[in-house]
């Protein structure tokens, strides 16, 4: 994909968003990380592979923007007893590329490598992220994320944070 001047400067702010969206995370921010959402927003993990079609297939996160804004109350109650003490996170976002524009959104892929540390241990989660990104109000906003795990077809036995 050929860039120009503008396109450079677009992926630049996507970058921004992305790592914005990554701190907020993992800093257990998640009124603002809920911010970053369209009011028509996805969020999917999906289960076993790349997917298909989430409403047939098992998935380990389904969410339209209702249930986003209902996992992020459980996060905020201080109930989650798996975060209890919250982990400590850390990722790593790369391989940012811009794949194109679909209607109104952009359409963008990374990788993101998260490091978690609880009482259990420590994990490492590694990912490939698909973005559709939305100006809303002239700032970027995710109306699609799916992060598509890289160890998706295995138990995964504790996933109580924003990946």
């Amino acid at each position: 994909m050929a860039f120009d001047a503008n396109d450079s400067l677009l992926l630049c702010e996507i970058e921004q968003f992305l790592y914005h969206e990554a701190r907020l995370a993992d800093d257990h921010q998640y009124e603002a990380w809920e911010s970053l959402w369209t009011e028509d927003g996805v969020y999917w993990i999906p289960a076993n592979g790349e997917g298909g079609d989430p409403e047939q297939v098992m998935s380990i996160v389904y969410d339209n923007r209702s249930r986003i804004a209902l996992r992020i109350k459980q996060l905020l109650t201080g109930k989650r007893l798996s975060q209890t003490p919250r982990s400590g996170l850390r990722r790593i976002v790369s391989n940012v590329e811009m794949l194109g524009r679909e209607n109104q959104d952009l359409r963008v892929t990374a990788n993101a490598f998260v490091f978690e540390s609880t009482l259990r241990g420590d994990l490492v989660w590694a990912s490939r992220n698909e973005y559709r990104l939305r100006r809303v109000g002239g700032e970027l906003r995710m109306a699609y994320k799916k992060v598509t795990l890289v160890n998706n077809d295995k138990a995964l036995y504790s996933m109580s944070f924003l990946i």
